[in-house]
């Protein structure tokens, strides 16, 4: 365990770009007309840019300081979960206390377009943190495989879904249901428990991704 603290630590004070990039957007950012996106929302932007320093600049840097490619990854895991819990309660608060404020627009947050909100601010909150866990691990082994064959496969499979389900009614129906089911869940208790599951077959995707990583 005092590793896997040492390589958290590590990770969190590395991925300052991270949270500098992000903090500006959140700070800065401005939308004209009467509907315009909560700035709650940018706060996701760290749940994007969080696995490619961790990926492409944490490992070789640990690896080479001797840490362990598990605890590395356990290490990324429990940056993730830490990550997705302040994300989430930073973008709830900006919803409960600050986008009220403006009055003269309408002001919304993802956490309305989900159907989240509609199960309380706690069971909301936990929805959006257990989806953004999802979507950085998910983010964590697509990026680990780009150095193999089977990276490039994925890729070339997650473009063909796009591209092929999209466009055809029948097929564009199953992946709006997936989306449906992965985000706009209203179902609290069901969007957590996927969100969990894909999480952990994920994480076991990565491990074995990880064992095959070099330098």
């Amino acid at each position: 365990m005092t590793a896997i603290s040492a390589i958290v630590k590590r990770l969190i004070s590395s991925n300052k770009i991270s949270f500098i990039i992000t903090a500006l957007v959140v700070l800065c950012a401005t939308s004209s007309g009467d509907v315009v996106l909560s700035n709650g929302n940018y706060t996701w932007l760290l749940a994007g840019l969080t696995p490619f320093f961790f990926v492409f600049y944490d490992f070789t840097k640990l690896i080479h300081l001797g840490a362990s490619k598990k605890d590395y990854f356990v290490g990324c895991l429990i940056c993730y979960g830490i990550l997705a819990f302040c994300i989430s309660l930073v973008n709830t608060a900006i919803h409960l206390l600050i986008d009220p404020v403006y009055s003269a627009q309408t002001v919304i947050n993802m956490m309305d377009v989900c159907k989240w909100i509609e199960n309380g601010v706690i069971a909301a909150g936990l929805q959006q943190m257990f989806f953004l866990l999802l979507v950085m691990i998910f983010l964590h082994v697509l990026l680990s495989m780009q150095a193999h064959w089977y990276g490039w496969l994925t890729d070339a499979i997650l473009v063909a879904i796009v591209c092929i389900f999209a466009p055809i009614a029948p097929l564009r129906t199953i992946l709006t249901g997936f989306f449906q089911i992965i985000m706009f869940n209203s179902n609290a208790f069901l969007h957590i428990c996927i969100c969990l599951l894909l999480s952990a077959a994920l994480s076991l995707a990565g491990l074995a991704v990880l064992k095959r990583k070099t330098l």
